[in-house]
């Protein structure tokens, strides 16, 4: 199971292209609603969850996506549900990701400490001891996939599908796609 955690004030395309991508890939993604059921993004575009918070079955999930946005990012800071869940994802080996300033969560964690990384430009500073890759759309090192920004969100999601499924799925959804 892939959980995309949503707080008020999401980038959503950040949120949307990855989930949109990987379901064509036959990937079970839920979006968690982390300030309710339905959560409004950056743009103000409404959003209803899959599920909420609470209703997370961590033992089930193979993968956690902190997307970014500025209030998203501040939303699931104050969760403590959400950063545990994703402190419970990277402690248990399993993928943990995010974009844009969605990294910056991953630092406040210890996850990006001596890590390839990349983030929002602007936010490096954030990014505690991070070994930042610069103007590259994402970066995987390990279970560890962060990306740039919103202009990056298709490239994040296919590197996405790359991790779970392999490259030959993500080639295939590129294709289907029609990415050049």
């Amino acid at each position: 199971m892939v959980y995309v955690l949503l707080g008020t004030g999401f980038e959503e395309m950040e949120a949307i292209a990855p989930i949109d991508l990987m379901r064509r890939a036959d990937i079970q993604v839920l979006t968690v609603g982390v300030t309710g059921k339905t959560v409004y993004g950056s743009h103000n575009i409404g959003i209803v969850a899959d599920i909420e918070i609470g209703e997370m079955d961590l033992t089930a999930m193979e993968m956690v996506i902190v997307p970014g946005g500025l209030g998203g990012v501040a939303s699931i800071r104050a969760c403590k549900e959400a950063m545990e869940a994703v402190r419970f994802a990277w402690e248990n080996g399993k993928y943990t990701a995010a974009i844009c300033a969605g990294p910056t969560v991953l630092a406040d964690l210890g996850i990006t400490e001596g890590k390839n990384a990349t983030c929002y430009p602007g936010c490096e500073g954030d990014m505690g001891n991070a070994n930042m890759i610069p103007a590259t759309a994402c970066v995987r090192d390990g279970n560890l996939i962060t990306g740039t920004s919103a202009g990056c969100a298709t490239a994040f999601g296919l590197m996405l599908i790359s991790a779970l499924k392999g490259q030959e799925e993500a080639d295939s959804i590129a294709k289907k796609i029609v990415i050049y």
